[in-house]
C-alpha cells in the first residue's frame, strides 16, 4: 500500500475511534481532536490527492506540474489552519485582537522570516523565476531546482569553476533576497544570450582575409540559435518594449599599440555558452593558422641588439 494512503487510513480509523470515544464521554476537547482529524483528512483527500495524484498528473509540463503541485501544498496548509482555528476558537472577534497583538510581535522578532515567508508568495504570483531558470540573486548564479516557502535552492554554476558550468554544490537563498536585491534571470521568456570572444591579429597580417574566416565559422555554428533568437525576439516585443535587436553574427576591429583585436559577437543558447565559445574558438584558431598572410598575436616580446657605433665586426 502507498505510504500516503496508509496516513489517511490510519487518520481516519483515530477519527472515527475517538468519535465513538466522545459518545460515551462527551467532552469538548474529545471532540474537537476528532473533527481536526476528520478535517486533515477530507483537505489532504481532495487537495493533495484528488488534485495532486489525479489532475495534476496528466500535465505534461514536468515545470508546470512542480509548480501545480507546489501550490497545492501550500493552499492544503492554508486551508488545514483554517480550519483548525474555527474548530478550536469559539470567540472570532477575540480572535482577531489576539491575533493582531501577537502578529505584531511575531512580524517584529521573526522580521527576516516574515520576510521570507512573503517573498516566497511574491516568487510564486509574479514568477520572477521558475524551476529550470538560470538566475543571479544576491551574487549567487545557478540553475534553479526548487521554490519552498521560505528558500530557494540553487544548483551553483561558477564558483571556482570557469565558464558557466555547475560547480556541484547547492546554494539556498532565502526568498526574502527578491523583495531586497536584484534578480537576473537568464532564461525568462527566451533561451538565447549573446556572448563574445576576442582574436587578437597582427598589424602586417591580412585582416580583411581574417575577418571574412572569423564571420564564415561563426555564422555556421550558430545558424540554429540565431533563427530562433529572431523569432523569440518578435514575440518579447508583444509582452515588452523590446526594440529590434541585431542577432546575426558580427565582427568589430578594434586596433591596439601591438595588434588588431576581432571582438565577435553572437547568440548563444544559454546553459551552452562555454561549450559553444570553445567550438567556435577552437575552430577560428585552426583555420587562421592554415593561412600564411594572418598571424595570431600575441603579448611577447622582441628584442633586437644593435651594435654600438664604432665597434668594427670581428675578423
Amino acid at each position: 500500500m502507498n505510504k500516503r494512503y496508509l496516513e489517511i487510513a490510519l487518520l481516519i480509523i483515530a477519527a472515527v475511534l475517538l468519535w465513538f470515544v466522545y459518545g460515551y464521554y462527551p467532552d469538548t476537547t474529545v471532540s474537537r481532536i476528532a473533527l481536526s482529524l476528520f478535517a486533515i483528512v477530507a483537505v489532504y483527500l481532495v487537495i493533495s490527492v484528488i488534485l495532486g495524484d489525479i489532475v495534476f498528473k496528466h500535465i505534461q509540463d514536468k515545470k508546470t506540474r512542480y509548480t501545480a503541485n507546489k501550490v497545492n501544498s501550500i493552499l492544503a496548509v492554508i486551508v488545514i489552519l483554517v480550519i483548525l482555528v474555527r474548530i478550536w476558537v469559539a470567540d472570532a472577534s477575540s480572535l482577531v485582537l489576539s491575533l493582531g497583538v501577537i502578529g505584531a510581535g511575531i512580524a517584529i522578532a521573526l522580521q527576516n522570516v516574515f520576510m521570507n515567508f512573503v517573498g516566497g508568495f511574491i516568487i510564486m504570483a509574479s514568477r520572477p523565476y521558475e524551476i529550470g531558470d538560470r538566475i543571479e540573486i544576491a551574487g549567487e548564479a545557478g540553475d534553479v531546482i526548487d521554490i519552498g516557502v521560505m528558500s530557494t535552492t540553487l544548483l551553483e554554476i561558477g564558483g571556482w569553476v570557469n565558464g558557466d558550468q555547475p560547480t556541484g554544490r547547492v546554494t539556498i537563498i532565502p526568498n526574502g533576497k527578491v523583495i531586497t536585491r536584484q534578480v537576473h534571470n537568464y532564461t525568462k521568456d527566451h533561451s538565447f544570450i549573446w556572448d563574445e570572444l576576442t582574436v587578437p591579429i597582427t598589424y602586417d597580417s591580412d585582416w580583411r582575409q581574417a575577418r571574412e574566416i572569423m564571420l564564415t565559422i561563426v555564422r555556421q555554428e550558430v545558424t540554429e540559435i540565431t533563427k530562433l533568437a529572431e523569432a523569440e525576439i518578435e514575440r518579447l516585443g508583444e509582452k515588452y518594449y523590446f526594440p529590434k535587436k541585431v542577432v546575426e553574427p558580427s565582427v568589430y576591429i578594434t586596433p591596439t599599440d601591438n595588434w588588431l583585436t576581432f571582438n565577435i559577437r553572437y547568440v548563444t543558447y544559454v546553459k551552452e555558452r562555454r561549450a559553444v565559445r570553445n567550438r567556435i574558438y577552437t575552430l577560428i584558431v585552426e583555420r587562421l593558422q592554415e593561412v600564411k598572410e594572418i598571424t595570431i598575436a600575441s603579448g611577447t616580446l622582441s628584442v633586437t641588439l644593435m651594435q654600438p657605433p664604432g665597434d668594427a665586426p670581428p675578423g
